[in-house]
């Protein structure tokens, strides 16, 4: 059939060769207004256009993209990638997956080369370095020799996919962060392919994807689920977005920073509310912004709730391009296509948005966010009355000054317990808890040193997350801080835990040529790793005896990081407050080793002859930032280092892999496990049903995360998951983490739900716990998941807002359908969560307008029918629900069920999105 369905496909003569591309200004002349279209929407509808088969794309898609108009719409639209991003934690399950799809096309007697990307796929290995050692020169060759000992079979399987699949390259650890090395290296900002030129575009299986809106790629985050899918032919389908305008002006000020920028943003986007929506940008502030600014705002667009922060294609675009070693013919083709295809920014467009939200650049303060919220905003000079403020609020502490607070302590008898010789761990530590109504105070003694720990320590100080690590302003100022406090004698606190984890080799080589990485050294912040580390909870432990005060006396304790997450337990479960900041400032509170401190007013610390150090005085001037940087950028530097980036280092080359194209599966690892959601599949799905007796699993409240949902970070022996392995042999120093055992559904379904942090209303402790409602026993929550499957009674999750806000992480989808559960009822939903659990076969179901758990009276001890789904179900369908409490007395209510357009509801009725591209394959083989 002829794709071309308006007659727009042109030829572009370029000094590259002739391409032909589909054309928009073509579009323009039929009579659409399309330079009126924001510029990420006229990026869709090109690839709607180029991707027209009459099938799963549509001439209504088509005219759905051409007829947008700034209003809400119910309309679906599709998207067809032109790549796929992963990294290694959510990639190993989408591996696993398509392995496992693999085992049963050939249970079926199909063929299973069948089954491979039919796009590229580039999988970073990056989320798996954890940050065990550190303040030392040999920190980054333990923590990857560690790194591969605990994942080295996942590290083999990885490998195995490379060379078994087609379409599908995999870099090695220890190279840098997928969003950055994207950014940096494998965005090409147009793509050929086969004689055609188009935009290009991605999506990734980590919410961050969009960083690369920096550099004008249209691309953001997706669940695992949905990114297989796409990998495997079949379009991303959502609903028409809002476009709204963030128009910047001004210059940031002296003093601030891009970070400072982006926090900002942060707050002013969630207060508006963006959720679901395009964010694109434009104004004259724009021009006063380089690509690492840009990308710094776009990386943080989960944190606003938008899908994008699109930045269009303009000259600081080529000019980055060009300082990161992309081709000359690469970049002439970017801005030859650009330009004659109405995606070049000129800045004189007259554009028609949804909403246009103004910020003058030239307001922003120095600002911090926190203590469980990225857009918690805090400017500077408010923290620590905010901490003050926070402490006693959440903890109940009430705050006295530090001198007031060590002569009460001493004079109630408090008094340090010295190391014991048979011990040979760090010291034991002591408090007189006399201090009854104010900040808890602990002395720890560590051979000959002593030093007090106090509420709102700073225990971890990260400069991680690709977020700022690949903006060199912030990295070349904050090496500069550390200089002007070694040259002032000051040094960081012992009971800080201080890293440096760039999120690409490139920063290294930077560093050094500015002679800048001595200085961070002599701070301490060593480099640890080229990964995410502190920002998705690798943190690593801390120092033993930091550990036992911090537990033994509940103390308040705080982490500072360069990253753009801070949900509670995200950082390291023992850390109660988490704050984000510019890399400049991690390394001021490190010095400090402490929130509660006014570092515009009071001296930051003092020097060896006692004289007061503020933070003005170590603070780098911009001309004293701009002169490092002109002296060590270069686009050889980003040469070097990705000429070699596919190779890895010599464990990575020497990893022996099997050649069969269909795995073969370990019945006794712990790591990989053939996926369970294939296996024996029905030709056919069976009849959607109503839902009936249901109880409840879970009462949540507003803002819960996929980190409270998924399995993340470290797990103990008692929990579930750790029960588990000890039962298979595996020792407790062996656990890992359950973000490296994504590949093994046993482990993770039992680890979903189990945050430490969760408030579940319907059982008394924190935690991952519930009430079996038939015994009213408290359990955890899947003992009680499995008691209700051996009984075959189905399971409800309530919630309140924004439900399943935070990272793309699939198995928050997976997990919860593994437990059992139906359907999910909550007031609001984050896009990737919701469209996640619709691909598991998860029913989203959504309380009307006013309406929730709390307004219906309901407690989660009712039993719930849900009806209206056996029957006309349809996109947005309202169904009934009738809630039967204790006492026999009826609720009836209504939601929405949000199955948001007909290829949803048919993923619902396969089970999931995966079955169903089974099912399709199957039907055609």
């Amino acid at each position: 059939m002829n794709n071309d369905i308006f007659q727009i496909k042109k030829l572009l003569n370029t000094k590259n060769g002739t391409f032909t591309y589909y054309s928009l200004p073509e579009m323009q002349k039929l009579g659409y207004d399309i330079d009126a279209m924001p510029f990420s929407i006229r990026i869709l509808l090109e690839n709607a256009l180029r991707n027209y088969d009459d099938f799963s794309i549509t001439r209504e898609n088509i005219d759905t993209l051409l007829n947008w108009k700034p209003a809400p719409s119910d309309k679906d639209i599709p998207f067809k990638p032109a790549r796929v991003l992963m990294q290694d934690f959510t990639g190993v399950p989408a591996v696993v997956d398509i392995a496992s799809l693999r085992a049963e096309i050939a249970r079926k007697g199909k063929n299973p080369d069948e089954i491979n990307p039919l796009i590229p796929v580039d999988l970073v290995i990056d989320h798996s370095v954890q940050v065990d050692y550190f303040g030392t020169e040999y920190s980054y060759a333990r923590n990857i020799d560690e790194e591969y000992k605990r994942n080295n079979e996942r590290y083999q399987f990885l490998k195995w996919a490379q060379q078994s699949f087609s379409n599908f390259s995999v870099v090695p650890p220890g190279m840098g962060i997928c969003h950055q090395v994207n950014l940096e290296y494998l965005s090409k900002g147009v793509i050929e392919r086969n004689g055609e030129i188009f935009p290009d575009t991605l999506v990734g299986t980590d919410s961050h994807t969009p960083m690369v809106n920096g550099i004008g790629v249209i691309a953001w985050g997706v669940g695992g689920i949905e990114a297989e899918a796409a990998i495997l032919g079949q379009p991303i389908y959502f609903i028409m977005p809002e476009v709204i305008g963030l128009k910047l002006t001004g210059k940031i000020p002296v003093g601030s920073t891009a970070t400072d920028m982006v926090l900002t943003i942060a707050e002013l986007l969630r207060k508006y509310g963006v959720v679901g929506k395009f964010v694109e940008v434009f104004g004259s502030g724009l021009d006063n912004l380089s690509v690492p600014d840009r990308a710094t705002i776009g990386n943080m667009s989960p944190e606003f709730g938008c899908t994008v922060t699109y930045f269009p294609i303009d000259e600081k675009t080529l000019e980055y391009m060009r300082l990161t070693n992309r081709s000359e013919d690469q970049i002439k083709l970017v801005e030859d296509y650009c330009k004659s295809n109405l995606l070049w920014r000129t800045g004189k467009e007259v554009i028609t948005y949804t909403d246009i939200i103004e910020l003058d650049l030239s307001t922003i303060e120095p600002t911090v966010s926190g203590p469980k919220r990225p857009q918690d905003k805090i400017l500077l000079k408010n923290f620590k009355e905010t901490f003050i403020d926070v402490l006693h609020k959440s903890f109940g502490r009430k705050y006295i000054k530090p001198q007031e607070q060590l002569t009460r302590w001493f004079a109630e008898g408090g008094s340090a317990v010295p190391i014991t010789a048979e011990t040979q761990m760090p010291p034991e530590t002591k408090i007189e808890e006399k201090i009854e109504d104010g900040m808890k105070l602990v002395s720890v003694t560590v051979g000959q040193e002593q030093f007090m720990l106090s509420d709102g320590a700073v225990v971890i100080a990260a400069i991680t997350s690709c977020t700022n690590t690949s903006n060199p302003y912030v990295m070349i100022g904050a090496g500069l801080v550390a200089r002007k406090a070694r040259e002032r004698g000051l040094n960081v606190r012992p009971w800080v835990k201080t890293s440096l984890a760039p999120g690409s080799k490139v920063v290294t080589d930077y560093l050094l040529k500015a002679d800048l990485l001595d200085d961070f050294e002599s701070m301490k912040f060593h480099i640890v790793g080229y990964g995410c580390t502190s920002c998705i909870g690798n943190s690593g432990p801390l120092p033993a005896h930091i550990a036992k005060a911090i537990d033994d006396h509940e103390l308040v304790a705080a982490s500072v990081l360069s990253g753009n997450r801070n949900f509670e337990a995200r950082i390291h479960p023992q850390v109660k407050m988490n704050f984000l900041m510019s890399p400049m400032l991690v390394v001021a509170y490190a010095i400090a080793g402490k929130v509660d401190i006014d570092l515009i007013s009071e001296p930051i610390s003092y020097d060896p002859n006692l004289q007061p150090v503020y933070l003005k005085d170590i603070w780098p001037s911009d001309d004293e930032i701009h002169e490092v940087l002109r002296s060590v950028l270069s686009p050889e530097q980003f040469a070097n280092n990705y000429g070699t980036i596919f190779e890895g280092n010599e464990i990575w080359q020497n990893l022996k892999v099997p050649d069969e194209k269909i795995y073969v599966w370990d019945e006794t690892s712990t790591y990989i496990k053939e996926a369970p959601f294939f296996k024996d599949l029905p030709d056919n799905p069976q009849p959607l049903k109503d839902i009936k007796n249901a109880n409840v699993l879970l009462v949540l409240g507003d803002s819960i995360t996929t980190d409270h949902i998924s399995p993340a970070g470290s797990f103990r022996d008692t929990s579930d998951a750790g029960k588990y392995l000890v039962g298979r042999g595996v020792g407790k120093n062996d656990f890992n983490s359950y973000g490296s055992r994504r590949g093994h559904d046993e482990v993770m379904v039992r680890g979903t739900f189990a945050n430490v942090r969760i408030k579940n209303k319907l059982a008394q402790k924190e935690g991952g716990y519930t009430r079996y409602m038939p015994s009213g026993e408290e359990m955890s929550i899947y003992d009680a998941a499995m008691r209700y499957k051996a009984t075959e009674r189905p399971l409800i999750i309530l919630a309140g807002k924004e439900y399943g806000s935070g990272s793309s992480r699939d198995w928050a989808a997976k997990g919860t359908f593994l437990l059992g559960v139906k359907a999910v009822l909550a007031e609001s939903y984050e896009r990737i969560h919701r469209s996640n659990l619709v691909g598991m076969g998860v029913l989203p179901l959504q309380f009307k307008p006013g309406e929730s758990a709390e307004s219906l009276g309901l407690t989660g001890e009712e039993q719930f029918s849900i009806s209206g789904i056996a029957n006309d179900i349809r996109p947005l369908k309202e169904l009934d629900i009738t809630a039967i409490k204790t006492d026999g007395a009826a609720i009836h209510f209504k939601v929405t069920a949000r199955l948001d357009s007909k290829i949803e509801i048919e993923y619902y009725r396969n089970e999931g999105i995966l079955q169903y591209v089974l099912r399709q394959f199957l039907e055609k083989a």
